[in-house]
């Protein structure tokens, strides 16, 4: 989306907000990017970046479609696609829980793969302190982290 002029010369307003959502949709994309590349090429073929987003949205330990379906905002049928998905990778895996739901868990490689996610992402904070400097990018997460409890407390009252 365009934050300047369009063909019919109607003038679009400056946007900060906008420039936030193209700064922080580009940053979070290219840290997943980051993440799984550095994944893949350690052997975890399946580390895709939508693969890390759907990990990354489990609790470590007991999780249920349902909570998952409702957090990531899709269907239960998406939520089971993934897992099946997920659990023939060997990342997770299903066992019956109390009632009809069933029980998804981090297997063994699933919990190296976001132990090895972490590494990548500790190293890469080292890197970003090395090229801001540690102060900056901890301001810099801390204003996001403000912008953030602002607007969810904007979306909460619906103005």
């Amino acid at each position: 989306m365009s934050t300047k002029v369009t063909k019919k010369s109607t003038s679009m307003v400056d946007s900060q907000s906008l420039k936030l959502v193209f700064a922080s949709s580009k940053v979070n994309e290219l840290i997943t990017k980051h993440v799984s590349d550095s994944l893949r090429k350690q052997g975890y073929k399946s580390a895709t970046a939508s693969t890390l987003s759907f990990l990354s949205a489990l609790d470590c330990g007991v999780n249920y479609g349902s909570e998952i379906a409702r957090n990531l905002r899709v269907s239960r049928q998406m939520v089971a696609k993934t897992v099946k998905e997920l659990c023939a990778a060997g990342y997770l895996i299903q066992v019956d829980g109390t009632g009809k739901q069933k029980q998804i868990l981090y297997t063994d490689l699933g919990e190296k793969l976001i132990d090895e996610s972490r590494r990548v992402l500790s190293q890469l904070d080292s890197s970003l302190s090395k090229e801001m400097g540690k102060v900056s990018l901890s301001e810099t997460i801390s204003r996001l982290e403000r912008v953030s409890s602002y607007l969810v407390e904007l979306v909460k009252d619906g103005t």
